[in-house]
């Protein structure tokens, strides 16, 4: 993974050093694989990849028999995928849960939820409607389960997804009674997009991390997203009862669904897709054993997607704040004047409006002047910069005061490591307000870094704004440059209402958003998890019989346990229980990443 999710990741598997972890990490881009692995704790047993934008055949050739098995399955994931509204599922089709169990932890695996298996409601979402959605989510789970059992016992689906069968199943599909009309005139070329997608989003069927030694000896599956990374978790739960825990920072349905507008491919693709995706999203959250998203606007798609509210628990990401410290406990020696945007610059990111709310500014407050900090979010976000250089120089002609004087324009376009803004925390601290002028944001980590140093900020009403800022600052509707201008023309005549919010920011902040919280509240859910859903395994004795009760309750609490020696199924039981081990016994927790690998 990249940016900001992987630096969740490393601090939660760092700070929950009391749990023994294997990483199993998908990767979306060569780029990612020649980066490398960061370096490991001693806590880390083992990493894992595997390309998601590379497969190769292994050459096997499927008899008939298992030619058959794939039609069948692959024909019938591919009818719910194309079943129009109002179609009902099979008459007594239903989908197999996982097993009890978690005790260690694993990255992405599916059993019955802490609060028992739930049906997967909101189906609208999840591509279907009606009373029969209830049916067709379970017929999917059984198809997609059925092609895992066959990429088990064939050495792997991807000549098989990429075969004729394939293609003639989804045209069979797309051509029967009662399909979506918007795929009924699907052409060849349609057919083979949509085969193509299926082929890759499928591949963690494929993977050879399913076994005794692998995901099947975790404790716990935790999924640090849906979609594919949360495939193996529940191949996991299927197999061998592991529960698993799914964590979204951002809802891989929602990416999905931007991903794929109408600019992109036509309804013949883009019906049967979205259907998958959404049939996956339901599948886990009905698999999960507890579902952790970042945010309340991220609770709210998985809730329409068929999560149990009762599984749910908000955690917010975890940030590091010592970097802040200095400038957040320092008194505010900031210019007065002064506005600071700080972020990656992006059309999403609107500095378009707020250029033009900083013109109405300038009527009321002649001596304000407005940094904005950041650097182009690849060749789309340069494009953006220069039109964003080429209005600020429109707006804002170069001032002087006097005829002998070099004129300045009171907007400077600045990156981090400048001698203006020689780290992160510089540039918030200087600024009086700092600004969030975004139409699409999911959680603000820009408005959280601004709230760690002290600082009063003015933000636009998206994502998880409200969330984050609960009150300690001033939002105003998006696409408003008015209504922006107003705010910060407020805050820059008012000092001591600056200082009262900054303040408060900042607690709320240290209270909530810190890496320490984080680890906390994973550390809470993955015992939660191991004390409601222990995995069942076998311990023999010496002459090879099962060992009741030989692993109980206490063996997955840390402590020193000595005993004779027995034979464990998959991984040493207590000391205490023959063939236990001498050593503390923690959780064993297998992240999954993320399609952007853990890297």
């Amino acid at each position: 993974m990249s940016g900001d999710a992987r630096l969740w990741c490393d601090r939660l598997v760092r700070g929950l050093g009391q749990h023994e972890f294997d990483l199993y990490a998908l990767s979306r881009t060569r780029r990612q694989e020649d980066e490398g692995l960061l370096p490991l704790p001693p806590h880390v047993s083992r990493v894992r990849t595997a390309p998601l934008w590379t497969a190769e055949e292994n050459g096997t050739t499927y008899g008939r028999r298992a030619r058959r098995r794939f039609a069948e399955s692959y024909g019938e994931l591919a009818a719910v995928l194309y079943a129009g509204p109002g179609a009902t599922g099979a008459e007594g089709s239903t989908g197999a849960t996982g097993a009890e169990g978690p005790h260690r932890s694993t990255g992405a695996g599916g059993a019955d939820g802490v609060g028992g298996p739930t049906g997967a409601g909101g189906e609208e979402a999840a591509g279907g409607s009606g009373a029969g959605s209830g049916s067709l989510a379970d017929r999917f789970g059984t198809a997609l389960r059925a092609l895992a059992e066959l990429a088990r016992d064939e050495g792997g689906l991807v000549g098989a997804l990429r075969s004729d069968t394939a293609v003639r199943a989804l045209e069979r599909a797309c051509r029967a009674p009662g399909a979506l009309a918007t795929a009924r005139g699907a052409r060849v070329p349609d057919l083979l997009v949509v085969a193509a997608h299926l082929e890759r989003a499928l591949r963690p069927l494929s993977l050879d991390w399913y076994g005794g030694d692998g995901l099947g000896a975790a404790d716990l599956c935790h999924a640090t997203a849906g979609g594919p990374a949360a495939l193996a978790g529940l191949l996991a739960g299927h197999f061998f009862g592991v529960p698993l825990l799914v964590t979204e920072y951002g809802v891989q349905l929602r990416s999905h669904y931007l991903a794929s507008g109408p600019d992109v491919a036509n309804p013949a693709v883009r019906a049967p897709l979205a259907a998958f995706h959404g049939r996956l999203a339901a599948e886990v959250y009905r698999r999960a054993a507890i579902i952790t998203p970042g945010n309340a606007h991220a609770r709210r798609w998985q809730e329409r997607c068929g999560a149990d509210r009762a599984r749910i628990r908000t955690v917010h990401p975890g940030m590091a704040a010592d970097r802040f410290t200095e400038v957040g406990e320092a008194p505010d020696r900031a210019d007065p004047d002064m506005l600071v945007w700080v972020g990656r610059i992006e059309p999403t990111k609107d500095l378009m409006s707020l250029l033009h709310a900083f013109a109405e500014i300038r009527k009321e407050e002649p001596k304000a002047r407005l940094r904005i900090v950041g650097a182009p979010a690849g060749p789309e976000g340069a494009a953006y910069l220069g039109h964003c250089r080429a209005l600020a120089a429109q707006l804002f002609p170069d001032e002087a005061e006097g005829v002998h004087a070099v004129g300045d324009n009171p907007v400077a376009f600045e990156e981090i490591g400048g001698p203006e803004a020689p780290t992160l925390a510089d540039a918030y601290a200087s600024g009086a307000v700092v600004v969030l002028s975004s139409v699409v944001e999911g959680f603000p980590v820009g408005l959280v870094e601004a709230m760690f140093c002290g600082r009063a900020t003015v933000s636009t009403d998206v994502g998880a704004v409200v969330e984050v800022i609960g009150g300690t600052g001033l939002v105003v509707p998006p696409r408003n440059p008015r209504a922006l201008a107003q705010a910060c023309v407020t805050l820059l005549r008012d000092p001591e209402r600056r200082e009262r919010l900054g303040a408060a920011a900042r607690a709320r902040a240290l209270e909530l958003f810190t890496v320490e919280q984080n680890v906390a509240a994973f550390d809470s859910i993955y015992l939660e998890i191991v004390s409601h859903c222990p995995v069942r395994r076998v311990v023999l004795d010496q002459a090879g019989e099962p060992l009741p009760f030989a692993v109980p309750a206490e063996a997955h609490m840390p402590g020193r346990w000595t005993g004779p020696a027995a034979r464990v199924a998959h991984r040493a039981g207590p000391g205490w229980a023959p063939g236990g081990s001498t050593r503390p016994t923690p959780v064993r927790a297998t992240p999954l990443a993320a399609p952007e690998g853990a890297r």
